[in-house]
């Protein structure tokens, strides 16, 4: 942090460096933390009810440099999810402590201090909301998306013979490529996901911080563009879906198709095999049920036709999966 940094900022100043720092992180620029003051707008006294996990506050004992009081109100909250009481100025402590330290840690870690920086956020904006606040669309530029077309290859971990789609999609956020490969495989979104993509976690955030959820990376602010930038040759990702079942995919990029006006993305240009059922219980699972659907002497198989109908594991159409792939809205 520099010196300036401990100067409060006008409201315009402060949405200016914010909005800076969201573009050049967006952009894969740099890895400062984003640093600045507002002016309080309350009596130094008053408390924010900041809400910690254990994990959280674990984290924050072991990997910031705390205050005296501010650590031990950490150390002394209660079991489970808590509340903790911090002053305008331990906010800003926390926020700047917090900042720099997710900046080097790693996996669980850096899930844990980003989801505390986004609560700290949320107070600065209740508090500043000219700051935070929308601007008209003519002044809040979005990230550009790029005109080229992206190749994966999406494969089913676990499951033997494979089943795997070949797509081609626009450049796009995450969250419309996990609508892309439920289309095109046949699942029916109906359950949580994330992405996996050089040890961070990128999916939708539990708006309410809930334990059950892990802390994503929010993947309707990532471009496959700023991911996969021209120069890219190749990448590999994993791609879980229905964390109880936990259908895991590996998406491996293939490059950049050129533009065919004949075939305009998306499209699913080649595949094998059908989707295993919704809620089957995983590749195990799905194993249980081929055996008993596709035998008709079977203990289960009048029960598993009963439950899903007629299933035939090889059937795949890569023009009804383009059609279902072209009905997303990103």
């Amino acid at each position: 942090m520099t010196p300036d940094d401990d100067k409060p900022l006008t409201p315009a100043q402060a949405r200016q460096k914010l909005q800076k720092g969201l573009q050049d992180y967006l952009a894969g620029r740099g890895s400062e933390a984003i640093v600045f003051r507002l002016k309080r707008t309350k009596k130094a006294s008053h408390t924010y009810p900041l809400k910690l996990t254990p994990h959280q506050r674990e984290a924050l004992l072991r990997l910031t440099r705390l205050g005296r009081t501010l650590t031990k109100k950490l150390e002394g909250a209660g079991d489970g999810t808590q509340f903790v009481p911090v002053t305008w100025n331990e906010l800003h402590t926390l926020n700047d402590e917090t900042g720099q330290a997710a900046v080097s840690a790693r996996n669980a870690d850096k899930k844990r201090l980003l989801a505390v920086l986004d609560r700290l956020v949320k107070f600065f904006e209740e508090e500043h909301a000219e700051v935070f606040a929308p601007e008209s669309p003519k002044a809040r530029k979005r990230p550009k998306k790029s005109d080229l077309s992206f190749q994966f290859k999406v494969t089913l971990l676990d499951i033997k013979p494979a089943i795997w789609r070949r797509i081609q999609v626009p450049d796009c956020t995450l969250d419309s490529l996990h609508l892309y490969i439920q289309a095109a495989f046949g699942w029916e979104n109906c359950h949580l996901h994330q992405f996996e993509i050089g040890g961070v976690l990128y999916g939708e955030p539990d708006p309410d911080g809930g334990a059950f959820i892990p802390d994503f990376v929010d993947e309707a602010d990532v471009l496959l563009g700023h991911l996969l930038p021209p120069s890219c040759l190749k990448a590999r990702w994993v791609y879980e879906y229905d964390f109880g079942d936990g259908w895991r995919h590996e998406v491996l990029f293939e490059g950049f198709p050129p533009q065919d006006p004949e075939a305009k993305s998306p499209l699913c240009v080649k595949g094998k095999r059908a989707c295993p059922p919704e809620d089957c219980g995983g590749p195990t699972g799905y194993y249980d049920y081929l055996a008993a659907v596709t035998d008709p002497r079977h203990e289960r198989h009048a029960e598993m036709r009963g439950w899903r109908g007629p299933f035939d594991p090889d059937a795949f159409d890569a023009t009804i999966a383009t059609k279902e792939m072209r009905k997303v809205k990103p």
